[in-house]
């Protein structure tokens, strides 16, 4: 079974190279409605979009993440979990600030928010432009909270770096599905599991095989190499979570 739809969402593929195209008016105006139009909690609309297009805010960005490629991207957006919009239109009672400060609604705007990266994602790659998501803001929240004057009750959650791309990059291969998609219960990962033996080895070819960056590598060694990175680079976060006003008890 296929169709356009399902055709872009199974090609997607991260892009970090583009050319010196920006985006146009229209085409911001569209990713941006792409993002309106997701599903949102409770129809409480807990997301806010900050189009990045400062380049002294553009090269913070790049030191923060350590990605520069991300100023010569079409458009850079800034995703927020947004709950501030929210305490204004409410009444300020106590129930009102309960509810708004909670670990329920910090949740429910970081859904809103991620659900509407995707949808931009998807619009995009429909109109023949390429992206990469960028939980890499993360590395220093308090830094972007004061560059782009953050009030109480929103997070800088996800960056969005998308445009014409310049390359079309292998893709990867996602996981068996029988390694994530289980029946009625949870699955225990068997390590000696023949679905990841050859999971491995199909991703160990992928890496020899594609265009550049080549090298030895099994999805098994991948997530070790990730799990062992420094767990203070970001250790600020629930930090920076509470600075916000938002309880995570």
């Amino acid at each position: 079974m296929t169709n356009p739809t399902l055709e872009t969402l199974m090609a997607h593929r991260s892009v970090r190279h583009f050319t010196t195209t920006k985006l146009t008016e229209a085409e911001v105006t569209t990713l941006v409605s792409a993002a309106q139009h997701a599903p949102t909690s409770t129809f409480s609309q807990q997301a806010s979009i900050i189009s990045v297009t400062d380049p002294t805010k553009l090269a913070v960005l790049a030191e923060v993440t350590g990605h520069p490629w991300l100023q010569q991207a079409g458009h850079y957006f800034m995703m927020v979990a947004d709950q501030f919009r929210n305490e204004q239109l409410t009444p300020n009672d106590p129930t009102t600030t309960t509810n708004l400060h909670s670990t329920d609604k910090l949740l429910a705007s970081i859904f809103d928010a991620t659900i509407m990266t995707e949808a931009m994602v998807t619009a995009g790659e429909s109109l023949g432009l390429g992206s990469t998501i960028m939980g890499s803001i993360l590395n220093d929240v308090p830094r972007l909270i004061d560059l782009f004057d953050l009030p109480q009750l929103t997070f800088p959650l996800l960056g969005l770096a998308i445009g014409h791309p310049a390359n079309q990059p292998d893709q990867k291969p996602r996981l068996p599905q029988g390694l994530m998609h289980f029946e009625n219960t949870y699955q225990r990962l068997n390590p000696v599991d023949d679905h990841l033996t050859a999971y491995d080895q199909l991703i160990t070819d992928y890496y020899h095989k594609r265009d550049s960056h080549q090298r030895d590598e099994t999805f098994s060694h991948h997530i070790m190499t990730e799990m062992s990175r420094d767990p203070q680079q970001r250790a600020g976060i629930l930090t920076a979570l509470h600075q916000q006003g938002f309880s995570t008890n």
